[in-house]
């Protein structure tokens, strides 16, 4: 087949299932994290901005520069290897490198990311994160250094990817503003299953970041729409007391406030429900197995973060749930208001019936009244014409006169109906 019938996009679409590689990261090793959204309208940003906040960064390391629209860039920036990616949402920075510090988590590889550089930033930090990598045989001394790391009662510790890796969090902020990852790798486990277990582990803390922001603007829509349902279920009560047309307009305000509330949320619930998906397939395809009784990651997300996420769900079916009920209440009140005018409307058209049934035997009477009046003015002045005559032929006035009477009247009352049928 010729290569001028493939689709436009046809490359593109297969290449883009490739443009974003796991990083290679031996053990040991270190990698810092960092994830920056802007406080507002974070998917209607402006992706230059991002694109040349990294160039900012690449250009005090001399390293080359990103393609111009590019989405992700991998590159060297000294002895470390720095991955960008820009999402729906936000962008993230990985730096990695080869080898620990005697001082775990020092964070000197997060340094990397200059003060002034983040001051700087499109947007602010959602999350940032330290992760140590280390290389044992076994298990020995696993749970010492865990324990000096980590709050015990937090700690979320598992076996992975069939045992090759054990990974260990939990989930606080250090006193320099990171979290915390430890991951302990068997010698025979290769860079690139390294490089994976890190980037998901990036990823489990970024998207569980961002679906909590649903959940704060869940305790907010909470408020509002008590205040609101209060309203609600006042106005329902009031539907068959008050004046229709005042509890109608009411309820117009109640649901347009609802609609409103609902707009603005519809997309951060959307996101949060997104966000909360991906969370959970990043813990299953690490196919987690419990490390001496510790509890697993999946474990610490159904205690700690599925109930946000239930919260959030949970909101956001209360808002349809009162949309529908000031809609359901509003479509009653119209009825009612419809039925009450047609009601109205029936009357009017009776009494319009009645006035318009009075006005035509008024009109009837006063054309017999103007038959008659016009009869008589006819007559007499067809009596004074044949006065004359009638002396001449011995004729009396009386008799002319009763003589034109009933032919006058009968020639008036032609005339007067010709004209009705005319103008009817």
């Amino acid at each position: 087949m010729n290569s001028n019938n493939d689709h436009p996009k046809r490359y593109a679409m297969a290449n883009e299932l490739h443009a974003r590689p796991f990083p290679l990261i031996a053990a040991p090793g270190r990698a810092a994290y960092l994830a920056i959204k802007p406080a507002r309208n974070a998917a209607g940003r402006d992706r230059d901005a991002d694109r040349a906040h990294l160039i900012a960064l690449l250009d005090r390391f001399g390293a080359p520069h990103p393609q111009p629209n590019a989405t992700h860039y991998s590159g060297q920036i000294g002895r470390h290897i720095l991955k960008w990616e820009s999402h729906t949402e936000f962008v993230t920075y990985t730096i990695h490198c080869d080898g620990v510090a005697d001082d775990p988590f020092n964070a000197a590889t997060f340094k990397l990311f200059p003060e002034e550089w983040l001051a700087q930033a499109p947007g602010v930090r959602v999350t940032s994160a330290l992760i140590r990598i280390e290389q044992l045989t076994d298990d020995t001394g696993i749970p010492e250094k865990t324990r000096a790391w980590f709050v015990p009662e937090s700690l979320a510790m598992s076996r992975v990817l069939d045992d090759d890796l054990v990974v260990g969090a939990d989930f606080r902020i250090d006193e320099a503003g990171h979290m915390r990852f430890a991951v302990f790798v068997r010698p025979e486990c290769g860079a690139r299953r390294v490089g994976r277990v890190v980037q998901r582990l990036c990823e489990i803390e970024t998207y569980k970041a961002m679906a909590m922001l649903g959940y704060f603007q869940a305790g907010e829509l909470n408020t509002k729409m008590g205040a609101i349902d209060a309203r609600l279920s006042k106005l329902m009560e009031e539907i068959s007391g008050t004046a229709p047309e005042v509890t109608l307009s009411a309820l117009i305000d109640v649901s347009a406030e609802l609609e409103n509330l609902s707009a603005k949320s519809s997309f951060r619930f959307g996101a949060t429900g997104a966000y909360e998906t991906i969370v959970n397939q990043r813990v299953a395809v690490l196919r987690e197995q419990r490390f001496k009784g510790r509890q697993t990651f999946g474990e610490f997300m159904m205690r700690r973060f599925d109930p946000a996420m239930r919260t959030v769900a949970s909101t956001q079916d209360r808002l349809q749930v009162m949309a529908d009920r000031a809609r359901r209440a509003g479509e009653l009140l119209r009825t009612r208001v419809d039925v009450e005018r047609s009601a109205q409307n029936q009357a009017l058209l009776e009494s319009m019936d009645k006035r318009a049934d009075l006005q035509l035997r008024l009109q009837q009477t006063v054309e017999g009244l103007s038959v008659v009046a016009i009869s008589y003015y006819a007559v007499s002045l067809g009596a004074y014409a044949l006065y004359p005559l009638g002396k001449w032929a011995g004729i009396s006035k009386e008799l002319i006169t009763a003589g034109l009477v009933v032919p006058v009247l009968v020639l008036v009352w032609l005339m007067v109906r010709a004209i009705r049928n005319k103008f009817h």
